[in-house]
């Protein structure tokens, strides 16, 4: 019987038992879609990433993200938590790792920054692989009934509900204020229907919410459900995170900008994280968006497949 090695990691946390859980398989070759697909329900973390050679020797590896329910091109906490693990080890497929990665993934090519604490690797930052899209604006009434709340409770000071992405696509949505996020609750129901009336190819409907005030506009309190992966909330998101971040960097009025913003998450379940985004504007577009986290290791051992 075949055994793969695992690492777990609480990833956008310098604390255990907080953050978001990813369990890391550092050498997952000779593992088949289906297995990977298999491990990554049996864990029930909202991904699992998978570590292959890369086709181009040039980059560091090969990173597959499965959620419980499906494969996925892109994630942040993935990425962050994946690198985190490779760094601390003394070599990736026969090379000694550095202080900058690069992984290939079904969204791009994934940039990486390990960042230590004298001698140690505490945390890493990512760059989205992908530039900012935007569209199609979602009916306020549907985040609401996803969130089991009144559609007045969905702001639009900023924007309308719009789903966003810079490699995997989020509805993100603005609420009136931080009582009313806490307050929000999904519902599977109305998660089915806004994933028939807004499709998407990649992943199904997933909603993103925030609220912040005017006063600290780049302090951010986010909560997201994903209910249709079977993942009923997330304690933290990076690309959701990115892509939001670089969604209202966009809307700025000035063509220049550099942005850093700090998003606070899993709040409500028990498990805050802290994720801090870094945003570049030049001549009107956003042009580099960046993720960065603290991560600690909980728990390695074996699997049976």
């Amino acid at each position: 019987m075949k055994t793969v090695s695992y690492v777990t990691v609480d990833v956008f946390t310098a604390e255990r038992f907080t953050g978001n859980q990813l369990a890391v398989i550092p050498d997952a070759r000779g593992l088949s879609g289906e297995q990977m697909q298999a491990i990554a329900a049996e864990f029930g973390y909202s991904e699992v990433t998978f570590v292959l050679p890369p086709d181009d020797p040039a980059n560091t590896a090969r990173v597959r993200i499965f959620t419980p329910t499906a494969e996925i091109p892109f994630a942040g906490h993935p990425n962050v938590g994946t690198a985190f693990v490779l760094g601390r080890q003394g070599e990736i497929f026969g090379r000694r790792p550095g202080d900058k990665l690069r992984f290939e993934e079904r969204a791009g090519l994934v940039d990486v920054a390990l960042l230590r604490e004298g001698d140690k690797i505490t945390a890493a930052r990512i760059v989205a692989p992908r530039p900012l899209s935007v569209g199609p604006v979602i009916d306020p009434a549907t985040v609401a009934a996803c969130a089991s709340l009144q559609p007045e409770d969905v702001s639009e000071r900023t924007h309308p509900p719009v789903r966003v992405s810079v490699g995997l696509a989020f509805a993100v949505a603005e609420l009136s204020d931080i009582g009313i996020l806490s307050n929000a609750r999904p519902n599977v129901s109305a998660f089915h229907e806004a994933n028939a009336r807004y499709p998407l190819a990649d992943d199904s409907f997933s909603l993103f919410l925030y609220a912040r005030t005017p006063e600290r506009p780049w302090q951010i309190r986010a909560r997201m459900f994903a209910p249709l992966d079977n993942v009923i909330e997330d304690p933290a998101t990076g690309s959701a995170s990115a892509a939001l971040s670089a969604y209202l960097v966009s809307l700025l009025p000035q063509t220049d900008a550099k942005i850093e913003i700090a998003i606070e998450q899993g709040v409500e379940m028990g498990r805050r994280s802290i994720i801090t985004v870094r945003v570049s504007k030049k001549n009107g577009t956003v042009c580099e968006v960046s993720v960065s986290g603290n991560c600690v290791a909980v728990m390695r051992g074996s699997i049976e497949v």
